[in-house]
């Protein structure tokens, strides 16, 4: 999908990415000409402890598969086995998928060897790619604190002694609170879209506009956000993952990318734009 120049001219789109993987989101909407307000809904940091995935990486041998779901995984991985001066011919042996092309290129990065990258990227489509080759064998995976559990129930199920680790967690910033609201009841400065690209930015953007009230799958759920507040704004999805959680809450699916990426993100937005 190809979008005209300058196709966003006039349009106010909230970024809420974290801060260093908001750039290349930013840089293509605004290559577009929209005008872009950056404001992080997550913030990357690292894990409670990283014994769980220096253990698993000094014992890499052992395991036929590694399995990485994002960007932040593969640099935390990268960096751990850094630190413990393991070599990248640790990773040799390893049947490598990770999921999206973002994914993908960072780990050839490194100069290692991606097997598999699934049609669609999400959970799903991992244990679909993977389904008629792992039975027997022994998977890592490398992921967030706080994640779907797709991806080990469900190789578990086809026979996969599979080993999930924390590599790295997503918290809300603080700091991101006053200026959201501030800008969210500004009629001046309130977004036109605001982009989500993981289940984590959606709940996080509740949380940030609202107080926290009864608990929710073991973490306080936030209050929605008065209606007044979303006038007028239309909510972009990354894919279906993300778009079941705004769902969830209660928020719309203006906008959904058909390819699970950021420039598949930025594309829909702009075809959106031109015909609205």
């Amino acid at each position: 999908m190809k979008t005209k120049s300058k196709s966003l001219a006039g349009l106010r789109i909230l970024v809420g990415r974290a801060r260093h993987q908001a750039s290349a989101l930013s840089a293509g909407l605004r290559k577009l000409g929209a005008e872009v307000i950056e404001i992080p809904f997550v913030e990357i940091r690292k894990p409670r402890s990283y014994k769980p995935l220096d253990s698993a990486l000094e014992h890499l041998d052992e395991y036929d598969w590694l399995i990485l779901t994002s960007v932040n995984g593969v640099d935390a991985v990268w960096d751990r086995a850094t630190k413990l001066k393991l070599g990248k011919n640790l990773f040799k042996h390893l049947q490598i998928a990770a999921i999206g092309p973002a994914t993908s290129k960072r780990i050839e990065k490194h100069c290692l060897k991606v097997d598999v990258v699934p049609d669609e990227y999400v959970a799903e489509s991992v244990v679909k790619s993977l389904r008629r080759q792992i039975k027997g064998k022994r998977v890592l995976l490398a992921r967030a604190r706080v994640a779907r559990d797709v991806i080990p129930r469900e190789l578990r199920k086809l026979g996969a002694q599979v080993d999930v680790v924390e590599a790295y967690e997503t918290v809300i910033p603080k700091s991101s609170r006053s200026r959201l609201k501030a800008v969210m009841k500004d009629p001046k400065r309130r977004p036109d879209v605001i982009t989500f690209t993981s289940s984590s930015t959606v709940k996080n953007f509740v949380a940030l506009l609202g107080k926290p009230a009864a608990m929710w799958r073991g973490r306080p759920r936030p209050r929605m956000p008065e209606p007044s507040t979303l006038a007028g704004v239309q909510f972009a999805s990354i894919g279906p993952i993300t778009s079941a959680t705004l769902r969830e809450l209660g928020l719309p699916v203006d906008i959904e990318a058909k390819e699970y990426t950021i420039p598949g993100l930025i594309d829909v937005i702009a075809l959106f734009s031109t015909s609205t």
